[in-house]
């Protein structure tokens, strides 16, 4: 028998009505979100009904869960749509587990070291318990956290030299400029340039490809000329060319996966030809993990006279990248996936092709001069940087490239690897489990990530579960890469994805929240 606690109207418009069961030691609040058919008007009595038969449904359930705290609840919640959630909702400090899950969570070894352990202290974000549970943040793919040196590094300029660049002679200015072109200096060294003037910042990497396809693309496609892609890459690679292809009448051609899931390189090699103008991929796939020969891709696109531009999000912030020895002629990548700041990117190119380049916006310190009836353009890159720029950001890259700088990225790479490679061998132990891309190997590069599906499990339930009764942090979806979703035969997928501050007991943990989770939703078959 349950009783209602509590009705009240939400400013949303939403009826929240809480529940408990005769032993008030253990209360639960359901929250029901929707309608249960089109027209249906809840009452008061209608809510202690519906809540009073889910209690009934997932109590029987739960006899290997232990709720150790009354603020542990599931919730329902009721309002004007077309869809029922029901889940666990965890408010406490306390988490939930299922006994039934035999693989417990290794204990770190006495005395045990790892680049992992050294570098989480530099990262005040890791230090926080997220739902009543010690944050393990997976999801580096999508962002990674910021160490203290950036966070210091950007407040010291908004504290000590915020100004503006390249427009006044006073002193913050100028200290200003110093730092925004030193970070370009960084950036250019970072991956080996040759000559900064080759770093444009823009505002992302999405940013930088516009840039190319509108600035490069614009002035040197024209109708019947190909563009080489993949089925791999990200929205934002796809997008500005299926754009551009349209204006100037190109086509678009794309690299289908083979056997082993990951895109045939055999078969782009065949896709050249003089009608080929431009290809356009990935280093490493943000859902497959693989790793793509872009120094052979590069060759194979110079034979015919064709240009390269790499999306290198996935590889910059995690091993050595080195732009001479690719020999690419544009290659883009962010800041915020390489412990620096959001909204600053960058994109290489090659000094000859940008200084033959035209504007991609038009505003301040873009131009030579002005006149009323046209108006001539500054050099690369400044050519490219209309208004003011993002200077905090571009300062905080600059840190963040000193922090990695400091740690070695051949350090941090082969620690990736190791930890990659044990998150994979993890994974695949986990009952109905299937993990996208090539297995590692010691012939087969893959980088630190994996995307995968559990069989009859959704992975925004997997990942909502993860988060809220375990505080582990992936990401579920599409990962902005719908195109190889579908060639996989899948809408969505879930995605654990690591950095060099991860642990081996990141791993373990989440493997032992997955197999729970696994085991809760696995109950109500």
């Amino acid at each position: 028998m349950v009783m209602v606690t509590r009705r009240r109207q939400t400013d949303r418009g939403r009826s929240r009505v809480y529940v408990e069961p005769r032993n008030r030691s253990h209360p639960y609040s359901k929250e029901y979100n929707g309608d249960f058919c089109k027209g249906f008007q809840p009452s008061v009595t209608d809510f202690v009904v519906v809540v009073k038969l889910a209690m009934e449904v997932l109590l029987p359930k739960l006899p290997s869960f232990k709720f150790p705290s009354p603020s542990h609840c599931c919730s329902i919640t009721i309002r004007s749509s077309s869809f029922v959630r029901f889940g666990f909702r965890r408010v406490s400090s306390l988490s939930v587990f299922a006994s039934t899950v035999n693989d417990a969570v290794a204990e770190p070894a006495v005395g045990s070291s790892s680049l992992g352990h050294s570098t989480r202290p530099h990262f005040p974000i890791l230090h926080q318990e997220v739902n009543g549970s010690k944050l393990v943040y997976l999801d580096n793919a999508a962002t990674s956290q910021k160490p203290t040196a950036v966070l210091k590094a950007l407040q010291n300029y908004y504290e000590g030299y915020n100004s503006n660049v390249h427009r006044g002679i006073h002193f913050l200015s100028a200290k200003a400029t110093d730092e925004y072109e030193s970070a370009r200096r960084k950036v250019a060294s970072f991956i080996n340039a040759s000559d900064s003037r080759e770093i444009v910042f823009t505002k992302n990497a999405s940013e930088g490809v516009n840039l190319v396809a509108y600035s490069w693309g614009l002035s040197n496609l024209k109708p019947e000329d190909e563009i080489i892609l993949t089925v791999a890459e990200h929205h934002s690679a796809i997008v500005p060319w299926q754009l551009i292809a349209k204006k100037v009448g190109a086509v678009l051609k794309f690299v289908d996966l083979n056997q082993d899931g990951i895109p045939d390189i055999d078969k782009m090699k065949e896709m050249f030809s003089r009608k080929t103008k431009i290809v356009v991929v990935h280093h490493v796939s943000n859902v497959l993990a693989s790793v793509l020969p872009i120094k052979d891709i590069a060759q194979w696109a110079h034979d015919v006279g064709a240009k390269v531009l790499v999306d290198a999000c996935q590889s910059v912030p995690h091993m050595m990248v080195d732009v001479e020895s690719l020999n690419v002629d544009f290659l883009v990548a962010s800041s915020h996936k390489m412990c620096g700041p959001t909204g600053i990117g960058f994109l290489f190119g090659k000094i000859d092709l940008l200084s033959s380049m035209p504007p991609f916006l038009g505003g301040g310190e873009m131009i030579s001069d002005v006149y009323l009836d046209h108006s001539t353009y500054a050099e690369p890159p400044s050519r490219f940087e209309a208004g003011t720029p993002a200077i905090g950001e571009a300062i905080g890259l600059g840190a963040a490239i000193d922090y990695l700088s400091g740690i070695g990225m051949q350090t941090i790479h082969d620690y990736e690897v190791e930890l990659g490679r044990y998150l994979y061998e993890r994974l695949v132990s986990v009952p109905n489990i299937r993990i996208y891309g090539p297995a590692p190997s010691e012939k087969v590069q893959r980088a630190a990530l994996c995307s995968f599906n559990v069989e009859n499990l959704h992975p925004t339930d997997l990942a909502t579960f993860l988060d809220q009764q375990h505080g582990v942090a992936i990401r579920s979806g599409h990962h902005c890469a719908q195109p190889l979703h579908r060639s996989l035969g899948v809408s969505s997928s879930a995605r654990a994805s690591l950095y060099f501050y991860n642990t081996k007991e990141d791993v373990d943990y989440f493997i032992h929240a997955l197999n729970d989770t696994v085991s809760f939703f696995n109950s109500f078959k």
